[in-house]
């Protein structure tokens, strides 16, 4: 049983759904569209998928060689993109988990993400020593060769996400950055803002694509404007923040993280440091927590409907949790 804070009102009691399909750490989570299937990836080397309502797994995608980093699945959940250590991104049928195609790459692929009319996918690689980060653009019905490649000479890219319109590519860096990238037309940044102090760890965009929320091992989470970057909130914790994700009901911000994988031992999970969070969009105060995960929390996202969400851990486990009534009844006073 879980509790969340007192300040919901009342201490609520929520059985989450716990997922182990993994023999590692889970590295990202992602719902697809309508939200009925959850898509999970670790440091084991099978992306897997599961049914969101009640946990049952329907299969795995084999054939990565090493640990992968990123997945993301177009809008009609037709096809699945995978970016791993064993230098390649591939193209999955999502239905079958046949490979349909594999991109390599000179390093680990870290970010991977379809653009919203499915047309279009970007992928990002690891800074290493030989080459240099690149972020890669191809057509879904052009796959021999890249539309555009873009050197990322800086600092590399840590966390991308389309913005709207499919017009550029919104990219956090280790530096701490977040930047545009005019993917389509030019491949330059466009725009830099850094307001990050550390690497940032995971970009997710609001609903309607007007905001997004950024985390960072600064141990903080930020909310900007889409289009101009400029800073409108910030999320303060006492740890590193892997993962943050906006409701598309409420005005509520989920948190999630944990200091680093190589100290958990030095901590009991009582002491709270690998909660989910829960903040509120506007006023930027912790409203709740949910308890659960023996390490830090690596990946969160909202259910496409708000009813849910679910995280998944430096333990190997996807938690989904449903939110009870209390939690819809629940108003910020202020």
């Amino acid at each position: 049983k879980i509790h969340v804070s007192a300040n919901f009102g009342v201490t609520v009691k929520m059985r989450p759904l716990m997922l182990h399909g993994h023999e590692r750490a889970i590295t990202q989570i992602m719902y697809n569209s309508t939200g009925d299937l959850l898509f999970s990836v670790a440091k084991d080397n099978k992306p897997t998928v599961w049914y969101s309502a009640n946990g049952e797994r329907l299969g795995t995608y084999n054939g990565h060689g090493g640990a992968v980093w990123c997945i993301d699945v177009n809008r009609d959940s037709t096809l699945v993109l995978t970016g791993s250590a064993d230098n390649s991104a591939r193209l999955w049928d999502c239905e079958t988990g046949t490979e349909l195609a594999r991109f390599p790459s000179t390093s680990a692929v870290r970010t991977c993400a379809f653009s919203y009319s499915s047309k279009l996918f970007a992928y990002s690689t690891d800074a290493t020593m030989g080459s240099t980060c690149e972020i890669v653009l191809y057509d879904i019905r052009e796959r021999e060769s890249p539309i555009r490649r873009v050197s990322v000479e800086d600092s590399k890219v840590t966390a991308a996400i389309w913005g709207p319109f499919d017009r550029y590519l919104i990219a956090g860096h280790e530096s701490g950055t977040l930047s545009h990238y005019d993917i389509m037309e030019t491949g330059d940044c466009l725009r830099t803002v850094k307001e990050h102090r550390s690497t940032v760890t995971d970009v997710q965009a609001s609903k309607d694509m007007t905001m997004v929320v950024t985390a960072s091992k600064d141990n903080t989470a930020k909310l900007f404007d889409a289009e101009k970057l400029e800073l409108l909130k910030t999320y303060r914790t006492e740890r590193p923040v892997n993962s943050a994700s906006i409701s598309p009901i409420r005005d509520h911000v989920v948190l999630g993280g944990g200091q680093e994988a190589m100290e958990v031992t030095t901590t009991v999970t009582k002491a709270g440091k690998f909660d989910a969070r829960f903040y509120h969009l506007v006023f930027e105060e912790e409203i709740g927590r949910v308890k659960g995960h023996f390490g830090p929390i690596n990946s969160l996202k909202f259910h496409p409907d708000g009813k849910s969400y679910s995280s998944g851990g430096e333990d190997g486990y996807v938690r989904v949790h449903k939110f009870d009534p209390s939690y819809f009844k629940f108003d910020f006073e202020y």
